[in-house]
């Protein structure tokens, strides 16, 4: 059966890219290979039971990966938890299953947050073998009650995402 990829951190912005990678495997008619990759831990930290899965962590981190379906329930998904550099283990997944494509979402980060982190959809289009979907949201501006402007004006955000000020008649 064909597969797409689709890695996640479970972070908002992979969060919203759910959608794109569920419908990419529509697409295809494919089922989605869900992904989260922990990056390894020091055996210095006191983290090395979770290497071995005896923590009691463990299991809440399986969970919160099986929470991670598409809303369509029509899209076949199936999950896998790695260890180690994210670029490296999706990249590796992805020619060990033939997957047809890759859907990775991107923080968006610049300069030196960039320089300093780096970028795992960026090394993933460098290295991988099939086609690499990267998807990135536009930063939605959501105003709470309190922070709304009882002023002349307020900001709030169009369907874009972008933000635009409206005056107040």
């Amino acid at each position: 059966m064909n597969k797409v990829l689709f890695a996640t951190d479970y972070s908002p912005a992979s969060q919203g890219v759910l959608p794109c990678a569920a419908a990419v495997a529509m697409g295809f008619g494919a089922s989605l290979l869900i992904v989260h990759v922990e990056p390894c831990i020091s055996s210095f930290d006191s983290g090395l039971d979770h290497k071995r899965g005896s923590e009691p962590r463990w299991q809440h981190l399986v969970e919160e990966l099986a929470a991670v379906v598409p809303a369509d329930s029509r899209v076949v998904c199936e999950h896998r938890r790695l260890m180690g550099d994210p670029a490296t283990e999706i990249v590796r997944l992805a020619d060990e299953e033939h997957v047809q494509a890759i859907v990775v979402g991107t923080h968006g980060r610049t300069g030196l947050s960039r320089l300093l982190m780096g970028s795992v959809a960026e090394a993933v289009v460098r290295r991988a073998k099939c086609p690499v979907i990267i998807c990135r949201l536009p930063d939605l501006v959501q105003l709470s009650t309190t922070d709304r402007l009882d002023g002349p004006s307020s900001a709030r955000s169009d369907r874009s995402g972008k933000e635009r000020v409206e005056s107040a008649r």
